[in-house]
């Protein structure tokens, strides 16, 4: 029987964190974003970046938390949440700054073979009790058009399209995304 829990990320999970990153970005968007783009992603770089965001966070208010799933022999890392308070990464196009209430998923990502465990839910409630304890009162997720994954999980969890969109530049292809966002009392 396995067990999953969900703690704070510590300086050496930067390294698994970049692992599952680069094999959940190669799997589940293999069809939205060019081959070589996906190929050309440096593990090494992502773990820099997750052991910068780790160990040196720009605020309190924001952190990295890992899903680990724990079975009679083993222990392993299999998914994480990033978040921290909305900033201009947060925004679509021309829009002012949300307000300091609102907190921002960056990342939320759980290695595909260990997906429809409860691992993202536990993620999520995680975050939500974080961003509660943080004074914050509403949150925001980005989520791309085609990954239809993420935005049943999150509306499975009463997250919806607020009606911003953006599209991210990835080596002049426009990958369209949409914005969701959640009450954190209705939660």
């Amino acid at each position: 029987m396995a067990i999953g829990f969900v703690r704070p990320a510590r300086p050496g999970d930067a390294t698994e964190i970049a692992r599952i990153q680069l094999t959940t970005w190669r799997s589940a968007y293999r069809r939205m974003f060019p081959p070589h783009v996906l190929a050309n992603l440096d593990e090494a770089y992502l773990a820099r970046g997750w052991s910068e965001a780790i160990e040196q966070p720009p605020t309190p208010k924001h952190w990295v938390l890992i899903a680990v799933e724990q079975s009679e022999s083993e222990t392993q890392v299999i998914g994480f949440a990033a978040a921290g308070p909305a900033d201009e990464q947060a925004l679509a196009p021309e829009e002012p700054a949300l307000p300091d209430t609102v907190a921002a998923v960056t990342d939320l990502l759980i290695e595909p073979r260990w997906g429809r465990r409860g691992h993202g839910s536990r993620l999520l409630s995680a975050a939500v009790a974080h961003w509660r304890e943080d004074g914050f009162t509403h949150a925001v997720a980005w989520a791309y058009e085609q990954d239809k994954v993420m935005q049943k999980f999150l509306a499975s969890a009463g997250w919806e399209p607020d009606g911003a969109g953006r599209a991210l530049d990835v080596d002049d292809m426009l990958v369209p995304q949409l914005r969701l966002h959640v009450a954190l009392d209705a939660e």
